[in-house]
């Protein structure tokens, strides 16, 4: 064999195997694969064929370790497993396709018989335990499998390997489901863990094995074409093997990605799409790698045809470094990379260079309308009313006249207003803005609207010359064009929008008005469950139309089960909005990940509960402190729990509207921070009655009750984010009575 042209690739579950083990072993792989490439014959790699294998091979990596390879065509190479050259072993490994997937499956049998199932020297024998009566011992040595319930056709026809199945027949605790989700392949572990949850068989073949179903009839003696299906997850190019080598964390996103992940990123839409799912599945990393597509789809240049935005500049910030580390700066050269409210003051400053009013945040404009009714005498309405009154009616419909707001629609605004409330509203509305303008200052909600009615206008003249250069026969009239003397155009040819939930309505039209509506101009990720503002849309009436073009992600690649079981429990029955005048749901979302339990402490004031959570950061150890993070509901906690940490020499990195100021520390700050971010260790504080939800949101209940079924779904989606920033363990802390949130947690999680 010529070294010329040789491809080598990985497995996703080798690179898995890869990152256990130790360093000098991960470098010694690095070089190994450089070598293979360039001559696999060479002696020093020692490369043979397993016995009884045609296409599995053993080659040297260092003195210790052993690659597996499966030869795929004469110089095409896989690699499915790196073992230490005492646990290589010849009839004992199988390398399979997926009838199901029809991708590509490697199982370490002798592994999973010695570290899932029970050895025969933990059963009693005659010589040292008594002898039953016949009925017990029978029923002692044979305890209640799991899986009786389905016949192996059932199993296999949801993506169960047939090799595993004596193995799943033996199975007879969740703690050996467990060891051997750790060795199997992804789908046969999702299967088992969704039968052992209780979903019926219909459920797991639609939401787990019909996703990653082959589209075609699959040969399952064909490897190359097994190795070009989504199911089996490998490494693409030379220099993706090399990238998933280098690094602490192998790059590992950046190369692997799952299937139901790599059919939402290489699909071709016929208009808007969006991709769903709860925290942890990769929502973010489908947007970023659809970014990737497009860009690769683009003719040369050096224009940024591609837009790339979300909610806030602490996120905006993070797609950034994460498109630089994907792609390079090559990558970064097509794409503008903004939050929305820049996006919204760069449209209304190009159109207004005059405009230079100082801007103003939702909190602010609060106590803007407090001391309006204040000066006014004013208390037929309550500041925070008036605000989302006039951001989400009056902004949010683009109102300009009294007539319009007495025709105005008020769908979920709750509180009936009469026509006699409505005049005095709009008059109150008016003093407002006018107030406004006197202190020269301008909320986020007016720049957002201001910078739709731009754009849509701007949209509406290339529109027009299309049309007038349509008629003239294709002839261009350049006193059409734009006043600077450019060509007129759409901004963008694609747009990627990351946590979609929380835009505004101005933000989508402005949005929809900066991208030409063609194939895939459009696509938004973002999970409703995870709403943390007032934003509330129905895109089909913003004229983005995703009907037919929605898909959900349900893996969390995050959150251990045990988390994600409390995570759900905290949303309760609520129902949740799919940005499109539907429900949206998290059925079918898991983790095959495992973990403890959440531990649930109740501390008798808010005191004592900062004191027990720096007993609890102490107890860590050597977790890295940024490692480590508190969520609270308030600023003013943020302070306090501060301070008193502070005092048992715990550094902190508090996290503000731009994200962590510092590193080196523990992570603290208000639940409304942490969207986005993950830990290796949460810590939720200050989870009490009256704080979560709020004690004004639970006095809404008689007076406007609509409002406060809103707020309170806000609040719970607040906590629900909080919680699933965790990886590895969970700890919630409250003082006097518990949030009303945390009643099912506290009848099934651990009690400190």
């Amino acid at each position: 064999m010529s070294g010329t042209n040789v491809t080598l690739r990985l497995l996703d579950k080798a690179d898995k195997e890869i990152l256990r083990l130790p360093r000098p072993v991960k470098g010694a792989i690095y070089d190994f694969q450089h070598k293979f490439r360039t001559n696999p014959d060479s002696p020093g790699l020692r490369l043979k064929q397993l016995t009884g294998h045609d296409k599995l091979f053993s080659a040297r990596v260092n003195d210790e370790y052993r690659a597996l390879l499966l030869r795929l065509a004469e110089d095409d190479w896989l690699i499915v497993s790196v073992k230490h050259r005492k646990d290589v072993y010849d009839h004992l490994s199988r390398i399979t396709v997926n009838p199901v997937s029809g991708g590509i499956e490697y199982i370490d049998l002798k592994t999973v018989q010695e570290r899932v199932l029970p050895t025969e020297a933990a059963v009693p024998t005659p010589e040292t335990a008594p002898a039953p009566a016949p009925q017990q011992a029978a029923a002692a040595q044979a305890p209640p499998m799991m899986f009786s319930a389905w016949s192996d056709e059932q199993l296999t026809d949801l993506g169960v390997t047939g090799t595993l199945l004596p193995v799943v027949r033996a199975l007879t605790t969740e703690d050996q489901l467990l060891g051997l989700v750790m060795y199997a392949p992804q789908l046969t572990g999702e299967v088992l863990l969704s039968l052992h949850d209780g979903k019926p068989y219909d459920e797991v073949l639609d939401q787990v094995t019909a996703p990653v179903a082959a589209t075609e009839p699959v040969d399952t003696d064909d490897f190359v074409a097994a190795a070009s299906r989504p199911a089996t997850v490998v490494t693409t190019t030379d220099d993706k093997l090399r990238e998933a080598l280098e690094g602490e964390d192998f790059g590992r996103w950046k190369v692997f990605l799952h299937p139901t992940q790599s059919k939402l990123v290489s699909r071709d839409y016929n208009g808007p799409a969006r991709a769903g799912g709860g925290p942890g599945t990769g929502k973010t990393i489908v947007a970023l790698h659809r970014v990737k597509h497009l860009v690769d789809q683009l003719p040369p240049g050096h224009s940024k045809p591609v837009l790339l935005t979300t909610f806030n500049k602490n996120l905006a910030a993070d797609l950034r470094s994460r498109l630089l580390a994907l792609g390079g700066e090559d990558l970064l050269s097509r794409v503008d990379i903004s939050h929305v409210d820049k996006l919204s003051l760069g449209a209304v400053r190009e159109a207004e260079p005059g405009n230079h009013k100082r801007l103003i945040d939702d909190n602010q404009a609060v106590r803007e309308w407090r001391a309006l009714l204040d000066e006014l005498g004013e208390d037929r309405w309550d500041a925070e009313f008036l605000q989302d009154e006039w951001a989400q009616v009056v902004l949010g419909q683009a109102i300009a006249s009294r007539t319009e707001y007495f025709r105005a629609r008020r769908a979920g605004r709750g509180r009936t207003v009469t026509r006699a409330d409505r005049a005095a509203i709009w008059q109150l509305t008016e003093q407002f803005t006018q107030r406004l303008d006197r202190q020269s200052m301008q909320t986020w909600d007016q720049v957002a609207e201001r910078a739709a009615q731009l754009e849509r206008a701007r949209a509406r003249r290339i529109e027009n010359i299309a049309r007038q250069q349509e008629e003239a026969g294709g002839l261009q009239n350049i006193h059409l064009q734009d006043g600077s003397g450019g060509w007129l155009r759409y901004r963008y040819r694609h747009i990627v929008v990351d946590e979609a939930q929380d835009l505004r309505p101005a933000h989508w039209k402005m949005l929809r008005s900066m991208v030409a509506p063609d194939r895939n101009d459009m696509f938004l990720v973002g999970d409703t469950h995870q709403r943390i503002y007032k934003n509330q849309v129905t895109l089909g009436s913003l004229g983005i139309n995703i009907r037919g073009r929605s898909s959900r992600l349900s893996l969390s690649y995050r959150t251990t089960r045990q988390i994600l079981l409390s995570a759900l429990q905290v949303l309760g029955e609520e129902k949740y909005d799919d940005l499109d005048g539907s429900d949206e749901t998290l059925a079918g979302y898991r983790s095959v990940l495992s973990g403890g339990v959440p531990q649930m402490h109740g501390l008798p004031d808010w005191e004592a509960e900062r004191e027990a959570i720096a007993e609890l950061i102490a107890s860590l150890g050597d977790v890295p402190h940024e490692q480590i993070a508190i969520a609270v509901p308030t600023n003013q906690m943020v302070t306090e729990a501060a301070a008193t940490l502070h005092q048992h020499g715990i550094r902190l990195v508090e996290i503000g509207p731009d994200g962590p100021r510092g590193d080196g520390g523990v992570h603290i700050g208000t639940m409304f921070r942490f969207k986005g971010l993950e830990y290796q260790h949460m810590i939720i504080a200050g989870a009490s009655d009256g704080l979560v939800p709020r004690e004004e949101i639970q006095r809404r209940r008689q007076t406007d009750p609509v409002r406060h079924r809103r707020d309170l779904q806000r609040a719970r989606s607040l906590l629900f984010v909080a919680a699933t920033r965790a990886r590895d363990t969970l700890d919630v802390f409250w003082h006097g009575k518990p949030s009303p949130f945390l009643d099912a947690l506290l009848g099934t999680a651990g009690k400190a």
